[in-house]
């Protein structure tokens, strides 16, 4: 075997010593120590001293959320101060392209919500890659699906419920993924040593439940809680105009389901708790001229009884239109889910989506996307849009949108129904 040299092993200590800094909101000793263990390997890993100088890039950006109403419980703070968020990343890549590290650390810095001031590990990599297959060991972000309105079957990471109610934005997931590229297609395996809890506003937060979340009463239905490993399979390929993805998933569900409890302090809260899931899956594209045909379907196991659930439509795009160099896309979708009581609750369980993206192909990258979700069975409504332009080579402009409408009292969105706002960005590009 060959022997570590005395910088490679100092190398590993440090490294060591971030991945247990990384997770040190855990406050138990054994659970650091068992976490450093699983995460051993990952930390042995050492870069080639051929390599290139790295490259730092990211951006620093001031949101600010303006609220129309006032919120629906006193408690709720109606302050509009600015937010700062701070997302740098540094890229590392070998003078031989086999080997690239990739750091991208996420801060924002909020004093309307203790649980919004927060920071994140994004991405925290090292990528070997070869001719037909790659290793990548590390905290990762990967996305899977192809629609608009409804992201079935992306559930690698989890969600960061407090930067947005898209869906869209993510935890770094620590995991060990293994990819091999043939003739027959792509195929990807997952292991997830480490599971991470989604993140929920503070009492004082808006956008939140009617009943506070409180995280510290968490329960999994496994022993192991966060340590409970995952795993997951995925095959991707094209076939003539058809992309195909199947996934299947075994592990801690990313979705909580919420349990009303009453805290230290006598108040009702709500008590996450999360089950373990397997979950298949499958997405498709059909890209033909201008027009893009979209599925997302699964089928799942471990809330009660298994159910099914897919979002499928089509997006058709009208190029430079009235003589400009503008494109138009136009989409529409539909939401079904057929999960019970035992399982999360969902808004896309029979809903219509619709929306337009309008892109200008200018310089400044300008592009606007709106939509609306329908629910076929209460008529409860809900709308964005966002819109974003770049302003000069390194600063960039961005608005968001979120309304809601024909909200019943028993729909989830009622929660947040007195929560319409717009989100304004500024970001400064380095």
């Amino acid at each position: 075997m060959k022997k570590t040299s005395l910088r490679g092993e100092a190398r590993a200590s440090t490294k060591q010593s971030i991945y247990e800094s990384i997770f040190s909101m855990d406050h138990h000793a054994r659970i650091k120590n068992r976490l450093a263990m699983t995460l051993s390997i990952l930390v042995s890993i050492n870069i080639p001293n051929n390599s290139h100088a790295g490259e730092l890039t990211g951006y620093v950006a001031l949101d600010s959320r303006i609220f129309f109403e006032a919120p629906a419980e006193s408690r709720q703070n109606m302050s509009n101060i600015p937010t700062l968020a701070i997302e740098p990343e540094y890229y590392h890549v070998s003078e031989n392209y086999e080997h690239t590290l990739t750091f991208k650390p996420f801060v924002r810095i909020d004093a309307n919500d203790d649980k919004r001031n927060h920071w994140d590990i994004r991405q925290f990599d090292w990528l070997y890659a070869k001719d037909d297959w790659e290793l990548r060991t590390g905290v990762s972000k990967v996305f899977w699906g192809v629609t608009e309105s409804n992201h079935l079957v992306d559930i690698i990471n989890q969600t960061d419920s407090i930067e947005d109610t898209d869906g869209e934005d993510k935890l770094g997931q620590p995991m060990i993924q293994l990819g091999l590229f043939k003739e027959w297609g792509d195929l990807r395996l997952f292991y997830m040593p480490y599971f991470r809890e989604r993140t929920f506003p503070s009492v004082e937060g808006r956008l939140r439940a009617a009943t506070p979340v409180e995280d510290d009463l968490t329960t999994y239905d496994s022993e192991a809680q966060r340590f409970h490993p995952d795993f997951a399979i995925r095959y991707a390929n094209t076939f003539g105009d058809w992309d195909v993805g199947l996934s299947h998933f075994s592990g801690t569900s990313r979705e909580p389901v919420f349990v009303q409890r009453t805290n230290a302090d006598g108040e009702n809260v709500l008590n996450p708790h999360y089950d373990l899931i397997d979950q298949t899956s499958l997405d498709l594209q059909y890209t033909i001229e201008g027009w893009l045909w979209k599925l997302e379907a699964m089928t799942r196991t471990g809330h009660g009884r298994r159910f099914g659930a897919f979002t499928g439509g089509v997006e058709y795009t009208f190029y430079q239109i009235a003589d400009t160099e503008m494109d138009l896309g136009v989409l529409t979708e539909y939401q079904f889910d057929d999960r019970s009581g035992q399982a999360p609750a969902t808004l896309a369980d029979n809903d219509v989506f619709a929306g337009l993206r309008l892109t200008f192909n200018d310089i400044q990258d300008t592009a606007i996307l709106g939509g609306v979700s329908v629910d076929s069975n209460t008529q409860s409504t809900l709308m964005f849009f966002e819109a974003e332009r770049r302003v000069g080579n390194n600063w960039k402009a961005e608005i968001t949108g979120r309304f809601f409408a024909n909200v019943k009292y028993n729909d989830p969105l009622a929660a947040i129904e007195d929560d319409v706002h717009i989100q304004l960005r500024i970001a400064r590009y380095f």
